[in-house]
């Protein structure tokens, strides 16, 4: 079930289960493939999901100061390879998983029966954010993780899952504090490198789910639906009670509308 893949000689550490039509699921920053437990479990009864943890990151190797968007994309892609999946896939990426998959859909077309966008951004980063990203870069490496731990699970979450699940933050928390710090470093730097994709969209000509999480403060809900309109077969819907990670904290409903969103755009 959880396997190690070879890849340009880096090793990534995936979840494969199931059978059938792949769906393939990439996780957010600093974080790991377990953030997507409840989905895995869920949807392995009908689908092979496939949850690798990027490079770099959770058991995977492969760190290094500077991990662009279009790299972990073209890990993705020769990661299909390896498992020689040839058919079609349903990629769904929360956040920075979502800006991999903006990549991913532009670059390998043809790989993609479908996509899936969580609390995610197509627009560019600012300049201001983006010199944040550096600092953070440079912060990580000289001080470890333990700091990104207080200031990111504030914006995480929204404020009632700390009081109902106190598990997820526990959760979220152990997996930042224990992420490499030069991959966390890398990719802060390759998020802020990440091209704007608003001009893209219309190219992106697939059925695509976009879920916000109705809480979420750093990608507001009004944002994503603004994108997802430009998308020529994209539908949007907001997750009531839900911060920035939606799929962790309202499972049951983000695994309804995924599972309507397969069954009514069925390949």
């Amino acid at each position: 079930m959880i396997h190690t893949v070879t890849i340009n000689d880096v090793p990534l550490s995936c979840f494969d289960a199931g059978e059938g039509q792949v769906l393939l699921f990439v996780h957010g920053f600093p974080l790991d493939y377990t953030m997507w437990s409840a989905q895995l479990d869920y949807f392995q009864r009908g689908y092979r999901v496939i949850a690798p943890d990027l490079r770099g990151f959770g058991k995977s190797g492969g760190a290094g100061d500077l991990l662009t968007m279009e790299q972990f994309a073209d890990d993705l892609n020769s990661l299909l390879n390896v498992l020689e999946i040839d058919e079609p896939i349903t990629l769904c990426g929360l956040s920075m998983g979502g800006y991999i998959a903006w990549q991913f859909a532009l670059k390998y077309t043809e790989r993609l029966a479908r996509l899936i966008l969580c609390d995610t951004k197509a627009a560019a980063d600012s300049q201001e954010v983006q010199m944040n990203r550096e600092v953070v870069a440079s912060q990580v490496l000289e001080e470890g993780t333990q700091f990104l731990v207080e200031g990111m699970i504030e914006k995480l979450f929204a404020a009632m899952t700390g009081q109902t699940h106190p598990e997820i933050i526990k959760q979220i928390r152990d997996i930042i504090k224990n992420s490499s710090p030069l991959a966390v470093a890398g990719a802060s730097r390759g998020m802020g490198q990440r091209i704007d994709v608003q001009s893209h969209l219309t190219e992106i000509d697939i059925p695509a789910l976009v879920l916000c999480g109705s809480e979420d403060a750093i990608t507001p809900p009004e944002e994503m639906e603004k994108f997802s309109r430009k998308m020529p077969k994209a539908e949007f819907h907001t997750i009531p009670g839900a911060g920035h990670m939606a799929p962790l904290e309202k499972p049951k409903l983000v695994n309804n509308l995924i599972q309507e969103f397969l069954a009514i755009t069925d390949v």
